[in-house]
């Protein structure tokens, strides 16, 4: 049953048939003509693995970020960012990146984040002299920190398929988060001084002071957030929930820049990008059950013992397998897939659970802005209004600062694990 799996799931995917469909499809012919199974399962084991109280924050959490792009929230952030770093030269380039860190705080994904900051920033460094192609890769390379900073539904699907603390996962995404943001802003100003873009960032900066009076009660969203979690006040999960209140509040009594009547409409998208993932979580919990129920997991783990002698060896072919597969496959199905398969291997190696689940989420989260199916690059190549190939080149500098990044977190478990260990 593990070939016919593999093949009918890579066939699917070659028909170009949607990511949850196919999943669903591959488990629907390995039980029918592989197993004595009946079709009832399918139906069960879809719907036990949406049962998870960690995965109501996956919904709350998509439905915020539309709230947040909506009522006023992140064109204040993109503001103070502004105002911190972008008095230098490279400025925008560098604002763009802490205008996504912070973002990604609230939104937990890294699609809101291209299009809610990409919608303001892009424009503003075309205006500013920069390249279109090099504005709209450092956005989608910025972007990516909305996996990786917590919030994030990458986090909380790694949990959720692998028994691990969501908790302790947000802990530490904290600091690979920070790190890969400083790497970005470090690459983006070498790179704006070499070629002599952004000289004139810093004509159109608001003071600090001012901007900060106008976006503290955004900024304190992600504190509010993040300082809940941490400090034991709330779940991720009631967190969430928490976020779309915070954000109806700003948005609707404060900055009053969303009415009523916009509502229906930004809970009818919400629910739609909710239902998506929604589905794809379903069918990879079936898919899952299959893969469990024939023993993959067993044999990879003991083909993984007899090929790879240490730990570190088995981490460069996880990174080079998962920044493969993060290349052609969405984010959300690989983690629910392969998370079950490979954790168990990694903790049989000595890994700590938490930080493999990093490894994995910082993985995924580089093939979110590498040809050919990059999601950030299609939704920055929107914003920028070009063709998703005039990006290619740009992207070198970022995906290269992306892998060295990769590879210290890797290998450095302290950066991630730091923090938990700290709290605990």
């Amino acid at each position: 049953m593990n070939a016919a799996l593999a093949l009918s799931l890579i066939f699917f995917f070659a028909l170009s048939i949607p990511v949850a469909i196919s999943i669903a499809l591959a488990s629907i012919f390995g039980i029918v003509f592989f197993s004595n199974l009946p079709l009832l399962v399918v139906p069960q084991k879809m719907f036990t693995g949406l049962d998870s109280f960690p995965l109501m924050a996956v919904p709350f959490f998509i439905l915020a970020g539309n709230l947040m792009t909506r009522g006023g929230i992140s064109h204040r952030l993109v503001d103070f960012a502004k105002a911190l770093v972008g008095g230098t030269q490279g400025g925008l380039a560098s604002t763009c990146v802490v205008a996504c860190m912070v973002f990604a705080a609230i939104s937990g994904s890294s699609v809101a984040t291209t299009f809610a900051i990409g919608s303001i920033l892009i424009p503003a460094m075309v205006k500013h002299g920069y390249p279109v192609n090099m504005a709209a890769s450092i956005q989608a390379s910025s972007s990516e920190l909305g996996v990786i900073i917590p919030p994030s539904v990458p986090l909380i699907l790694f949990a959720v398929s692998t028994q691990t603390s969501v908790t302790q996962l947000f802990i530490a995404g904290l600091g690979p988060g920070l790190f890969i943001a400083a790497s970005l802003i470090v690459m983006v100003q070498i790179w704006c001084r070499v070629k002599g873009y952004g000289k004139d960032d810093g004509k159109d900066r608001v003071p600090i002071i001012g901007s900060f009076t106008k976006a503290f009660w955004a900024l304190m969203m992600p504190l509010l957030i993040i300082g809940g979690i941490y400090g034991g006040i709330f779940t991720p999960t009631e967190a969430a929930a928490v976020a779309v209140a915070y954000a109806l509040f700003l948005g609707l009594f404060v900055y009053k820049e969303m009415k009523f009547s916009d509502l229906p409409e930004l809970f009818r998208n919400a629910a739609v990008s909710s239902g998506a993932v929604m589905l794809i979580i379903s069918a990879a919990s079936l898919f899952s059950f299959l893969v469990s129920l024939s023993g993959i997991p067993n044999a990879v783990g003991a083909w993984a013992q007899t090929t790879f002698d240490h730990a570190w060896s088995f981490l460069l072919a996880i990174n080079i397998l998962l920044f493969c597969i993060g290349m052609f496959i969405e984010t959300a199905a690989a983690i629910l897939v392969l998370a079950p398969i490979l954790t168990p291997v990694a903790i049989a190696y000595g890994i700590d659970p938490v930080h493999f689940g990093i490894v994995v989420v910082v993985n995924l989260a580089l093939g979110m802005f590498t040809p050919p199916l990059g999601v950030n690059l299609f939704a920055a190549a929107q914003v920028a209004k070009i063709p998703v190939q005039n990006m290619f080149k740009s992207l070198v500098l970022p995906v290269v600062t992306m892998i060295t990044a990769l590879i210290i977190i890797t290998y450095v478990p302290q950066v991630s694990l730091f923090l938990r260990d700290l709290m605990q």
